[in-house]
């Protein structure tokens, strides 16, 4: 048997992360970026010791995705792209958990929140990550290479210099600088969205 529930969170239940993000900034504000990617990936690696429901597994599997961005050498996002992920980043690197993440099934529900709000404010650029992670993939198939041993290649440049060009009008279309728009969320039940390869931390169990 199966339960099915639903968490409706006004702006006023959002304020609580949206403070909590800028509490995070505020104590992270000397941390390299290393050390914000290493507390994510410590974040990652602690969620897979537990047991968790699947609409955290699929918020966790889009923070994987974030941090591929930023460790992604084909990729090679530019540094104000780079900080703008980093940005989203950085409430990992200093979490004031209200659930413990040791807590079966529900201690990740926090952090599945505030990834959520995450996703959202990085739709284009994680949109534009999914397309090009597929194109990589078909394209390095067709050339009989594994996805993993690509790199940096002149065959994927023109492809990703295109997605970022897309990527940077579409959010400054929507105004997006990292401050906690509550948008539409990316990456859930698409079928434009897969798991193309990509330099990824965390599995399912």
């Amino acid at each position: 048997m199966s339960l099915s529930l639903t968490i409706d969170l006004n702006d006023q239940d959002l304020e609580h992360f949206t403070t909590a993000l800028k509490a995070a900034h505020k104590a992270a504000g000397d941390r390299s970026a290393d050390e914000i990617v290493a507390a994510a990936v410590a974040l990652l690696e602690g969620a897979q010791k537990v047991k968790t429901p699947d609409f955290i597994r699929e918020r966790l599997e889009r923070l994987d995705d974030m941090i591929a961005m930023v460790r992604d050498e084909g990729w090679h996002l530019d540094e104000e792209d780079r900080q703008h992920v980093l940005s989203a980043l950085v409430y990992f690197a200093d979490p004031k958990d209200v659930i413990p993440d040791h807590v079966e099934v529900l201690g990740f529900l926090d952090d599945a929140i505030m990834i959520e709000l995450c996703v959202r404010e990085l739709k284009h650029e994680l949109d534009a990550y999914d397309d090009f992670c597929e194109f990589r993939e078909r394209e390095a198939r067709k050339r009989g290479i594994e996805p993993s041993a690509v790199g940096r290649a002149d065959w994927l440049d023109s492809r990703r210099d295109e997605l970022v060009e897309r990527m940077h009008a579409r959010r400054q279309r929507d105004g997006s600088e990292f401050g906690m728009g509550y948008g539409s969320s990316s990456g859930y039940g698409k079928t434009a969205y897969s798991r193309a390869w990509r330099p990824s931390l965390f599995r399912f169990r």
